[in-house]
């Protein structure tokens, strides 16, 4: 990834990725990290496009039923 921070994801395994106590994640994209939220931050380049994709590795039940559905990524 061609950026200050060196990457262009964040995942599960990540040791620092901040995990809500009902097991949500929360990730912010942009070009400069929203304080205190460094960990779950993947930096984007102002001018430049890109996009997101998520992966699932051995989903629920939830999943396949469609009873649970990725939410939309909204502005903070």
């Amino acid at each position: 990834m061609d950026n200050e921070q060196g990457r262009g994801d964040r995942g599960s395994r990540d040791a620092d990725l901040v995990v809500n106590e009902d097991g949500s994640v929360d990730l912010f994209y942009g070009p400069t990290a929203p304080v205190g939220k460094e960990s779950n931050w993947v930096q984007t380049i102002v001018g430049r496009h890109w996009f997101s994709y998520f992966r699932f590795y051995g989903p629920l039940e939830p999943y396949f039923d469609r009873t649970w559905k990725l939410g939309d990524i909204t502005p903070a």
